[in-house]
């Protein structure tokens, strides 16, 4: 099965797992920054964070860890998420972001909620939920968020 990278706006796109074997595909289509969203307790040791690393740092994408347990996300991860994407786009090389968990589903919420305020919450919301994620859900949230800045 081919990985599925599923674009929220310009320069942030979430998938589904990813394998060493996606990096090159990665890189083609211009991401500088791999976040994994996904707990390694979730996966193998083969497909852990610090496993794809070397891979991904050799394609030239930084990886950047920021584990977002399921019905547990953080503030922390939010701030990580955040930092991530402004980190991207402040290297100058376009700053595309793919951030990955088990469905993409956790990168597409703690994205909306880091960019909550920056963009209109139905933008941030209808991002999400055109792929069928649990984004709707957290809008009172992305609200709140945006409203606090």
């Amino acid at each position: 099965m081919s990985m599925e990278i599923r674009p929220l706006d310009d320069a942030y796109a979430v998938s589904p797992q990813i394998m060493p074997e996606d990096i090159p595909a990665i890189a083609a289509a211009g991401y500088t920054t791999v976040v994994d969203n996904r707990p390694d307790a979730e996966i193998p040791p083969e497909l852990h964070a610090e496993a794809l690393r070397p891979a991904l740092e050799a394609a030239g994408i930084s990886l950047v860890v920021n584990p977002v347990v399921g019905g547990a996300l953080t503030m922390e991860n939010v701030e990580a998420q955040r930092a991530a994407i402004d980190g991207a786009a402040g290297n100058g090389a376009g700053g595309k972001v793919l951030a990955y968990c088990a469905s993409g589903n956790r990168s597409s919420i703690v994205w909306a909620l880091a960019l909550a305020g920056r963009r209109p919450t139905e933008e941030l919301v209808a991002a999400g939920a055109q792929y069928g994620y649990q984004v709707p859900q957290f809008r009172e949230l992305i609200d709140k968020l945006a409203n606090k800045g």
